[in-house]
């Protein structure tokens, strides 16, 4: 199978790439999200087109300093009823948003992007809707005491994988894709790719 750069320091999502034996090599783009996503809101972009965007930019800049290699760029946002909500900055933060979807349901938006010598070749977005159970203010402070601060901030409010799956009454979609990364679709891409 093909090598991949991956244009991310997630521990999950090279988890699922070596799981699925795709041999990758780790390069984090060192892309500065936040002004990147206050100009597309600003342009009134959905939080799909944020993702996508953000998805991208990570792949092509990693793809530019790595002539004719392959670059896997990923971004995950919450949509709530067109909110984005990304990755808190801090413990309160986290609190804040755990309170918004209490009892709610929101969309966990993951695209991906391969890039090839600066320009995208493929992308691809998926959706999970995830519907939070009805927990007090006490248990939520509980839940985030069990998460390390890595955790924290590098996977949104929640891990699937983990602690997080206790939050959930209903979670419709694709587990990988809560976690990151649609490996379906890489994979159907890249045993085509020539």
């Amino acid at each position: 199978m093909v090598k991949l750069i991956l244009a991310s320091k997630s521990k999950v999502r090279k988890e699922i790439l070596d799981k699925n034996n795709i041999v990758t090599e780790v390069q984090p783009s060192s892309v500065d999200e936040e002004p990147i996503k206050e100009s597309l809101l600003k342009e009134k972009a959905s939080p799909e087109i944020i993702s996508k965007n953000l998805a991208e930019i990570k792949a092509s800049r990693v793809s530019q300093k790595n002539h004719d290699q392959l670059v896997l760029g990923a971004d995950s946002v919450i949509d709530y009823s067109g909110e984005l909500i990304s990755k808190p900055k801090n413990r309160e933060e986290a609190m804040t948003i755990l309170k918004k979807l209490n009892g709610k349901k929101h969309d966990l938006i993951s695209s991906v992007c391969i890039s090839k010598n600066g320009n995208m070749i493929w992308n691809y977005t998926d959706k999970a809707t995830l519907t939070m159970k009805i927990f007090g203010d006490d248990e939520l402070k509980n839940y985030l005491s069990k998460i390390s601060d890595e955790a924290l901030y590098a996977y949104n409010v929640y891990q699937i994988e983990g602690e997080g799956r206790e939050l959930f009454s209903d979670i419709k979609g694709d587990e990988d894709t809560i976690m990151g990364l649609p490996i379906k679709k890489i994979k159907e891409y890249l045993s085509n790719y020539k």
